[in-house]
């Protein structure tokens, strides 16, 4: 099979993942309209010419959205690294150096078995560190807060939510790099864990203790103070959206489509990148009680997703509703 290969299904995708076994398969999430995945795609070429013995696959996002949702794809472009059909790196956006860089060094690990390894582990420690200190308060669980998929993480997540505490999690059945190296990382064998400010303070049990004797709500941070902040960020401009990207580079399709709606009003507005602060990301679902992105806001208040502003738009009523008269 060619080193640069494009998948139009996703038991294609299979397939190929399972043909390949133990070399390395570089998975570009791509969409046509996104001229930095154009780009992208020409630095994909050029790696091809460089490692024979890499795959390098092309998909385009929106065309296989089982896929795309099954990795969490949430913009464009975003790079998956595949060795014996499991997933072992990601890189989102158009880092052409950083991409240049994880394809060099997990190439190399496929053929040499020994001595690299001190740095791979380095790299995972770097990873780890970023990871645990994503947000303020980090859990780590087997699932997502919304569906946990075994019995203590949902233990953990019920805590949490019960003491009305901001946190943002991290699913380890989503990258197996992930879960067999942060045990070593924080020397504790087992999931959940919760991290402080980049620090473990511990599983399941460790939390209860803490929750029971009331030192729980002095360690983790509390929502009323994202509160104040999304309340600020939605009342930031009479018209306010919460896309990923921005005006001028929009990083998914449905953002795409509704930057063109609002564009064609004329009416001012501005925009909040969600990818580039999670903790607003995860907060604002559950501040405007809508799960999805695109959000907009018009004097504070949720207008709703793309396909309510399509809607509006049908119906002659967008324009009022984003002036303030409605």
């Amino acid at each position: 099979m060619a080193a640069l290969a494009e998948v139009g299904s996703a038991g294609h995708f299979r397939e190929l993942l399972q043909q390949k076994g133990k070399s390395l398969v570089v998975v570009h999430f791509w969409a046509p309209w996104a001229p930095q995945c154009i780009q992208m795609n020409d630095v994909m070429a050029e790696l091809a010419k460089e490692h024979s013995q890499v795959t390098f696959v092309k998909l385009e996002a929106e065309a296989v959205p089982e896929v795309s949702e099954k990795y969490e794809i949430s913009s464009v472009p975003t790079f998956l690294f595949f060795k014996n059909s499991q997933k072992i790196d990601r890189l989102d956006g158009a880092h052409a150096p950083e991409l240049t860089k994880k394809v060099q060094r997990h190439a190399s690990s496929s053929t040499i078995s020994a001595g690299p390894n001190d740095n791979a582990k380095e790299d995972l420690n770097v990873r780890l560190k970023k990871l645990t200190n994503t947000a303020p308060c980090m859990v780590f669980i087997k699932g997502s807060p919304q569906e946990p998929r075994c019995g203590f993480s949902r233990q953990m997540v019920e805590i949490l939510n019960k003491h009305n505490i901001l946190f943002s999690s991290f699913d380890i059945f989503s990258d197996e790099e992930v879960r067999q190296g942060l045990k070593t990382y924080s020397n504790w064998p087992t999931y959940p864990q919760l991290y402080v400010a980049g620090e473990l303070i511990g599983g399941l049990d460790i939390v209860k203790e803490l929750e029971a004797s009331g030192e729980l709500d002095t360690i983790c941070p509390k929502t009323h103070k994202l509160e104040d902040k999304l309340k600020v960020l939605t009342n930031k401009a009479s018209v306010m959206l919460f896309m990923k990207g921005n005006k001028q580079m929009a990083k998914c399709g449905f953002s795409k489509q509704i930057i063109e709606i609002l564009n064609s009003t004329g009416v001012d507005f501005e925009t909040f990148d969600i990818l580039e602060d999670e903790e607003v990301r995860q907060g604002l679902k559950t501040y405007s009680n809508w799960p999805t992105y695109p959000q907009l806001y018009v004097k504070g208040e949720l207008v709703g997703g793309l396909d309510i502003v399509k809607e509006l738009k049908e119906n002659g009523e967008l324009l009022s509703i984003l002036k303030g008269d409605n």
